[in-house]
């Protein structure tokens, strides 16, 4: 079973996440139907960084993941029999 801080924190992830997404849609559908003068483009980055930011944040986590699955394999090889 879970504990409460377990909970605390898998609930926290689900919020944020539900931000991000909303944010982010927001931001890529709604916004390039909005006139540039209003006032709702003060709330977002520009345009230009709705692709940046995605692509950077995927090679973060590839980095990451290779990173992990390095030091996984590292860790599990087993030293040789030596006669």
């Amino acid at each position: 079973m879970a504990t409460g801080v377990d909970q605390v924190v898998g609930m926290s992830l689900v919020v944020f996440s539900l931000l991000l997404f909303t944010y982010y849609s927001l931001w890529v559908v709604i916004l390039p139907f909005v006139d540039r003068n209003h006032t709702l483009h003060r709330f977002f980055l520009p345009r230009e960084y709705s692709v940046i930011l995605p692509g950077v944040a995927a090679v973060v986590l590839l980095l990451c993941l290779g990173a992990f699955t390095a030091v996984v394999v590292w860790r599990s090889r087993k030293p040789k029999k030596v006669d």
